[in-house]
């Protein structure tokens, strides 16, 4: 397993999706875009499922014995409420709108900037591309990098299919983005114990699901504002570990 293999793979479906879209126009059925968007929903849902199996891992369970789910669960709910207090998924947004209106030009330099600037924000910004990243690694593996980066493939065929070059710019983006945070991943290894990994993984698969029923339009969970809970699972792992 080579650590950076998801992002590879995922900069170059970005490429290939948005190459594809600049040839084809406007071509791609709306029904196929939903279908597919549908299919890696439940792909998403079936991932996070596997990731919150870690809640019962050996490791977790020594550490911090029958306190692993409430572990899982304290960082969630308390994520939650400091996302929530933070509005850190509203401001999200409002980055997103304020890049597009930050570099909004005329004729084609202003559709060049819109497609980069949408798609790296797409593709960029979200809990899969933060666990996606942050697993690999780690060295946990990097199915949700390929998930993703079967999505983006798509979206970025669609966007190009409208925005043009832009859209294939930001590959380079997602590289950059995406590189730093496994970077990122790769030195919290050597940090974290295995038990903070486990709560860290299980804690983000619950996010994951919460991200596949998004996708899947069955609820419309503010998933940014559960992004604190990452932080606070491993860190609630050695404060339950006193509580034995």
């Amino acid at each position: 397993m080579i650590v950076g293999m998801g992002t590879i793979v995922n900069v170059s479906t970005v490429v290939v999706g948005a190459l594809l879209g600049i040839a084809l126009g406007n071509k791609i059925p709306g029904r196929t875009k939903d279908t597919v968007t549908a299919v890696l929903g439940m792909f998403t849902m079936v991932l996070g499922g596997f990731s919150v199996v870690a809640m019962n891992s050996a490791p977790l369970t020594e550490a911090v014995g029958s306190f692993a789910m409430i572990v899982v669960l304290a960082s969630l709910l308390v994520g939650a409420l400091l996302g929530s207090w933070l509005r850190i998924e509203d401001r999200l947004e409002q980055a997103a709108a304020w890049l597009r209106g930050r570099f909004t030009e005329t004729g084609d330099a202003a559709r060049f900037v819109d497609g980069f600037v949408t798609s790296t924000l797409l593709f960029c910004v979200g809990p899969l591309a933060i666990l996606g990243s942050i697993s690999d690694g780690l060295g946990r593996g990097a199915e949700q990098l390929y998930v993703k980066a079967i999505l983006d493939g798509f979206a970025a065929m669609a966007f190009a299919s409208t925005l043009g070059w832009g859209v294939l710019a930001s590959a380079a983006a997602v590289g950059l983005i995406q590189g730093a945070l496994t970077l990122l991943g790769y030195f919290a290894g050597d940090v974290l114990s295995a038990a903070q990994i486990d709560a860290l993984t299980a804690a983000g698969g619950v996010i994951l699901i919460g991200l596949g029923l998004r996708l899947l339009n069955l609820k419309q969970i503010p998933v940014g504002d559960l992004l604190p809970a990452l932080v606070l699972a491993p860190a609630l792992v050695p404060l339950a570990a006193l509580a034995l």
